[in-house]
This record gives structure tokens, C-alpha cells and sequence, in this order.
């Protein structure tokens, strides 16, 4: 018997043992399950999103979809059909899923640095501050896809100053990329908006742990999202278990993603706003943050700054209830791998 057992150990590892290993190990297996949540909790709010953007990027004098959110999504309905409530998701999808991936992946890596211990817990700055860096990272790899995404969402809206002509004209992804590099100042016109961007994504991130993937899309805002999501789900937590139940990490999930988006709501504003600042019949020509902020705040108010907070907190509870479900399942599905290998 031993020396059958000594054979078997000889073999060599087939691919497919090989491939259930790489993937169940615990920074792969974050990596590759925020790319699904990221995925899954966009799909989920695309109409949602999109109108929040349409109310974002409305100033003075722009009125066509000063409405209900009810009304707004039956007007996206009645004149594009199901592909006006998506417009805009694909390209959504193909930066969320690297993005919520990088910053799920890139959160436990930095995570290596500041524990006393492995698996020990973190306080709540350093994760805010490992938090912070994911969002910076996933940000800055895949920020181009996401002022594609904006300027898809606006392309075919039904806004006078647009056109007819050009709602019709509708570039796909790589088309409209490539025209704005052209046309918009070349490589700095991709990243246009990129600090207010930053500038909100890190203390969403924060807000949680296992969120390493979600945010969905600015840095402190990740920050915050981290923190807030691990003291939450501790509370949830029923005393002398590991892990809370499924309905309470979602409501972990939802209660995080509504305090970091609030706080920083301003600056994702902003972003959408700088995003199309040189778009063809819709630009701002804001010439810098405070030069943004300065024109809202005298001709729109302090609520300028909040325009579309009503659907993007109508959205936080499914997307980031959503994101975080399938991120931990998939997860605990994937390093589960790891333990039927054994």
C-alpha cells in the first residue's frame, strides 16, 4: 500500500486540480468574485443609474427630465424601449467587472500591510485607508470605460439642446471612445473628471471588507464603504457566530453603500458634469472644481449638488445588497474549492 500511495503522490497534477487550487486561494478568489458582484449589481439598477445621471448632468434651463423618478423611467420607456432602461450597462459591465474585481483583490492585498497578524482585524482607519487605495487603484485602471458609460447614457436622451440628428447618430463603445480621443484633447480627455472621481471614491471604499469590489465608483466613498460595512455586519452579527445570515449581510450591504454614497454624492456629481464637459451641445466649459461648484451653487443652489440622490438611493440597497451577496457566495464558493482539493 505504500508504495501505491507514493505513486499517486508522484502523479502529476492534472490542469483542471490545478486550476480549482489558483482560484480558491483567498486573493484570486476575492479578485474573481468582484468582478461577478461588480457585474451583477449593476445589471440589477441599470435603469436607475442612468436616470441618475440624466438628472445629474440637468442645469438651469435643461428640463426635460425634471420629473418623479416613476415618470422619468415611464419617459426612458415610452420613447427607447427596454434598451433605453440599459443603455449604457454594457459598457458599464466591462469596466465594473475589472473594476470591482481590482478593488476587491487590491483591498485584501493592501490589507498584507497593516495587520498585526494574518486574518486579524483591522481598525477602522486602517480601513479606511486600505480602502482608499483599492479605490484609487481600481479607479485609475479603468476610468475611460466609465466616461464612455456616461456619455452612452446621454447620447440618445431626449434633451433639446442634442438634436434629433445626433440622438439617432449613436456611436458604440469603442467608437465613442476613440472620437473623444480624436476630437477632446487626446489621452486627457479620457480621464476627464478623474479627480472628483477620486476624490469620492475613497471613503466609499472604506466603508467595507469584503467590498473590496463594489463601488461602485469613487475612492473615499470605497474608503468609507469598507468601514461602514464591516462595523455593520459585525452588529448583525447574532453573538457566538462567525458569519451573519444572507438577509442580514444584505441589509449590511444596504446600510453602507447609503452612508458612503450620501456623504459624497457632491463629488460624483461633479465627475458626470466634468465627464461631458466638452461634449458636443451639452458641455459645462467649467474650468475647475471650484469653478464647477461656484456656477451649480449660484444657479441651481446647494441642491444642484444633490441632483439625482432620490434614484441613487433608491439604488444602493439592491446594487450594493446584491454586490455583496454574490460577492461573498462566490467567494465562499471558490476557496470552498481549496478544501475539496485537500
Amino acid at each position: 500500500m505504500v508504495g501505491t500511495e507514493e505513486e499517486r503522490l508522484a502523479e502529476p497534477i492534472s490542469p483542471l486540480i490545478h486550476l480549482r487550487y489558483t482560484v480558491s486561494q483567498p486573493v484570486m478568489a476575492a479578485f474573481m468574485a468582484g468582478g461577478v458582484a461588480g457585474a451583477v449589481s449593476r445589471t440589477v439598477v441599470s435603469p436607475l443609474e442612468r436616470l441618475k445621471i440624466l438628472y445629474q448632468v440637468q442645469s438651469v434651463g435643461r428640463e426635460e427630465y425634471k420629473m418623479s423618478v416613476g415618470k422619468g423611467l415611464a419617459k426612458m420607456w415610452r420613447e427607447e424601449g427596454w434598451r433605453g432602461l440599459m443603455r449604457g450597462n454594457g459598457a458599464n459591465c466591462l469596466r465594473i467587472v475589472p473594476y470591482s474585481a481590482v478593488q476587491f483583490g487590491s483591498y485584501n492585498f493592501y490589507k498584507r500591510f497593516v495587520e498585526s497578524s494574518p486574518g486579524a482585524d483591522l481598525s477602522p482607519l486602517r480601513r479606511l485607508v486600505c480602502g482608499a487605495a483599492a479605490g484609487i487603484t481600481s479607479v485609475a485602471t479603468t476610468y475611460p470605460l466609465d466616461i464612455v458609460r456616461t456619455r452612452l447614457s446621454i447620447q440618445s436622451a431626449s434633451f433639446a439642446v442634442l438634436g434629433e440628428a445626433q440622438r439617432k447618430a449613436l456611436p458604440g463603445m469603442w467608437a465613442t471612445m476613440v472620437t473623444m480621443y480624436k476630437t477632446e484633447g487626446g489621452f486627457r480627455a479620457l480621464y476627464r473628471g478623474f479627480v472628483p472621481t477620486i476624490a469620492g471614491v475613497a471613503p466609499y471604499a472604506s466603508t467595507s471588507d469584503s467590498l473590496a469590489s463594489t463601488v461602485a465608483d469613487s475612492h473615499p466613498q470605497v474608503g468609507l464603504n469598507f468601514m461602514t460595512y464591516e462595523s455593520v455586519r459585525k452588529y448583525f452579527t447574532p453573538e457566538g457566530e462567525k458569519n451573519p445570515s444572507a438577509v442580514r449581510k444584505l441589509a449590511a450591504g444596504a446600510v453602507s453603500g447609503a452612508v458612503a454614497q450620501t456623504c459624497t454624492y457632491p463629488l460624483d456629481v461633479l465627475r458626470r458634469r466634468f465627464q461631458i464637459n466638452t461634449m458636443s451641445g451639452i458641455g459645462y466649459r467649467y474650468k475647475s472644481i471650484w469653478d464647477a461648484v461656484s456656477i451649480i451653487v449660484s444657479q441651481e443652489g446647494y441642491r444642484g449638488l444633490y441632483k439625482g440622490i432620490v434614484p441613487n438611493l433608491l439604488k444602493v440597497a439592491p446594487s450594493m445588497a446584491s454586490s455583496w451577496l454574490s460577492f461573498e457566495m462566490t467567494r465562499d464558493f471558490l476557496v470552498g474549492l481549496r478544501e475539496e482539493n485537500a
